[in-house]
């Protein structure tokens, strides 16, 4: 089963997709997107696609070993993305050339739904009641909203009020049976994060998530240690190594991005050294359906899986959706706020093909936004 083209395909709204044929005709879908760098990541894939062309399409782990660790500069966001699209497609090849979902190849499924939540608010929060009603009208039992917009490097009375009364708002409309998390967004130092998540305990959040930036992981466990609120964090970290630290400070959720830590591959190694720290997986995917297929592949068959972020109708996506590109939108409809066990080959999914084609002649140029304190020095976004 021997590849004999990589192709990219750069859609909006923000989405990088990999395709890989094989010389039996069996094509495979991945999602590389990473989001403001996409046409970086894309050149990557074309690069690793001089290793994959003429290669057996079945060797996922050699692949992965070569791609991550024959260069001597290795690791990060654009490589890491760029090998994570390219095991996604290899696992869906090899799903269909063998006619079972990818959980079998993963060791069978261990439940038969994942929960899923969906985003509410914004980047500036606003109007959450309205945005939380319509989740629930949609099918979600859980959601997740920024804490805030621009945070003070320590909050002014004004900024921790408007925290604590947005999410008194979505507990009030979610009630006692549903679940919201608060997403500090890395936009908090910890000196704000310690103040603020004792103050949000009353609410009893799902989770908080990245409380301080990534490069300050090494500060998260004061934080863990001063709320009894669940910490979560983990979408820009890119392999096991980087997780063990976070891990080892007492976080309870990790959140890999598949799209950006190396796959189903990686992701799946990650669940399993979670596991072994009693913490459980909730990957980050706020991106296409490709992305959110191989999520809930990787859920299926792993036992500490919590819920699933999935970005139908969120705010960054202008221009496309996410069912947009999928030929078939059934299996990714939302049951009692889950999605039921995907049972087609690969991925579960089939891609049109015809639709991304038009798309990628479109392209997009999303770029993270630029924010800035009232002083005009720069804001965490």
């Amino acid at each position: 089963m021997r590849i004999t083209r990589v192709e990219t395909f750069l859609v909006p709204p923000r989405w990088l997709f990999v395709r890989i044929e094989t010389e039996s005709g069996v094509v495979g879908w991945g999602e590389a997107s990473l989001e403001g760098h996409s046409e970086g990541v894309r050149t990557v894939v074309e690069q690793f696609a001089e290793h994959l062309v003429g290669s057996d399409a079945s060797r996922i782990e050699d692949h992965w070993q070569v791609l991550t660790k024959s260069g001597f500069y290795r690791g990060g966001a654009v490589f890491g993305s760029a090998i994570s699209g390219i095991d996604q497609a290899l696992w869906d090849i090899k799903g269909k050339h063998l006619g079972v979902p990818v959980h079998e190849l993963l060791g069978g499924a261990v439940r038969d739904r994942i929960r899923v939540y969906g985003w509410v608010g914004g980047d500036d929060p606003s109007g959450v009641a309205d945005a939380i009603e319509a989740q629930l009208k949609a099918g979600l039992t859980a959601v997740k909203m920024n804490a805030s917009g621009v945070m003070g490097r320590i909050g002014s009375v004004a900024e921790i009020d408007g925290v604590l009364e947005r999410v008194a708002v979505a507990r009030e409309v979610l009630g006692p049976h549903r679940d919201v998390a608060v997403d500090f967004h890395g936009r908090f130092t910890l000196a704000n994060a310690r103040r603020i998540a004792p103050m949000l305990e009353p609410l009893r959040p799902f989770f908080i998530e990245e409380p301080v930036v990534p490069e300050n992981s090494h500060l998260i466990g004061q934080l863990v240690q001063g709320t009894s609120v669940p910490i979560a964090t983990g979408e820009r970290l890119y392999n096991r190594q980087e997780f063990l630290p976070v891990l080892q400070a007492g976080i309870s959720v990790a959140q890999p991005d598949l799209s950006h830590a190396g796959g189903i591959s990686e992701v799946r190694r990650i669940a399993a050294l979670a596991e072994a720290y009693d913490v459980q997986l909730a990957p980050h995917c706020p991106l296409g359906p490709i992305a959110l297929a191989s999520c809930l592949q990787v859920g299926f068959a792993t036992p500490n899986y919590l819920i699933q972020e999935q970005s139908i109708g969120i705010h960054y996506n202008q221009g496309a959706e996410v069912l947009d590109y999928v030929v078939d939108k059934t299996p990714l409809n939302f049951a009692s706020g889950s999605i039921e066990r995907l049972t087609g080959p690969g991925l579960g999914i089939e891609v049109d093909e015809a639709a991304v084609r038009a798309a990628d002649a479109r392209g997009h140029s999303w770029r993270t936004p630029v924010w800035r304190h009232p002083d005009g020095s720069l804001a965490e976004w």
